[in-house]
């Protein structure tokens, strides 16, 4: 494993990449060959483990399923030196110049940290198997951006009566014109999305979805008592970012609850930074990839300069 030519004159490794998804795997393929100590926290929760396959992925013109993108960029991450850590970190606490992070049958201090912890959609009332199939077939779909180009020309539905669901069906229109809102709960639009739903041609259904089959396609049941047939269906419901240990040391987040960084994925704290679907920004793996280029790069610089400061641990 390479070492930092100017390593510290404690127990403390360079770098933590907290997320073990395409930005946490990015960061840690740069900084191991910044020649940085680095340990990334697999927490096992990747949301690309869940892509079937992705064909808006540059340089994968036939498509790549999202656990082999994965496994790719372990692989290249730990053939340059980043090691692997298996669990989930705990906590994560101000040491001296550095941070304990505390995890799963341990701890461990470091100098920079990165989060890189994502988000985690909100999903329908479905069996775990039954969503993974639905999922692999095609029938289950959450990124519109992702993959509306493969449900172009079909029937699709999306759950999510509110103004999430309002402007994923106004943006899957254009694939398709035959597309169909739903929702979860007894919920009222407000005027102007009537209207907008109105003039797109996309009908908005009040009677909440109770029920769910994906033997064949998309099959929903109405609470009162109808019965339709979709080939794909996109849930809108939101989703939850992975901001505990964000909030555990007092970061400020956005309306939608992600981190907010500065232009070099900076979270106002020294030595923390951040990159991919936990930030507030467009939920992509190129973006996650490009804020995690920026944000080792940053963390390198950073330490580079504290070594420059002759850096003393505390």
């Amino acid at each position: 494993m390479h070492q930092n030519s100017t390593a510290s004159p404690d127990d403390s490794k360079d770098c933590a990449v907290i997320g073990c998804g395409p930005a946490g795997l990015t960061a840690a393929i740069y900084l191991a060959r910044f020649l940085r100590s680095v340990s990334v926290f697999d927490g096992g929760a990747s949301r690309a483990s869940w892509i079937p396959k992705s064909h808006n992925h540059a340089g994968y013109p036939d498509g790549i399923a999202g656990d082999e993108l994965l496994a790719r960029m372990r692989r290249q991450a730990g053939q340059f030196g980043a090691k692997f850590i298996q669990e989930r970190v705990t906590s994560i606490s101000r040491r001296g110049n550095g941070f304990l992070l505390g995890h799963e049958t341990g701890e461990a201090r470091f100098r920079t940290v990165l989060l890189a912890t994502g988000v985690v959609n909100r999903r329908p009332p479905i069996d775990d198997a039954i969503h993974q199939a639905a999922m692999d077939a095609g029938f289950l779909r959450y990124c519109p951006v992702c993959d509306a180009y493969e449900a172009r020309c079909t029937k699709i539905a999306v759950l999510g009566a509110d103004g999430v669901g309002v402007a994923e069906a106004m943006f899957l229109r254009r694939y398709s014109d035959c597309v169909t809102l739903l929702t979860l709960k007894e919920s009222a639009l407000q005027p102007a999305h009537q209207d907008a739903l109105a003039k797109a041609g996309i009908k908005a259904l009040a009677s909440p979805v109770t029920g769910f089959d994906f033997s064949s396609g998309a099959a929903v049941t109405l609470a009162n008592g109808e019965q339709l047939q979709f080939d794909t269906l996109y849930p809108a419901l939101g989703s939850d970012p992975n901001n505990d240990l964000a909030l555990s040391l007092g970061l400020v987040v956005s309306g939608d609850r992600c981190l907010v960084a500065d232009k070099h994925q900076r979270l106002g704290i020294k030595g923390l930074y951040a990159a991919g679907d936990i930030l507030a920004a467009l939920d992509q793996i190129s973006v996650a990839m490009g804020q995690a280029a920026i944000a080792a790069t940053t963390m390198h610089n950073d330490l580079r300069d504290a070594d420059d400061q002759t850096w003393k641990p505390v």
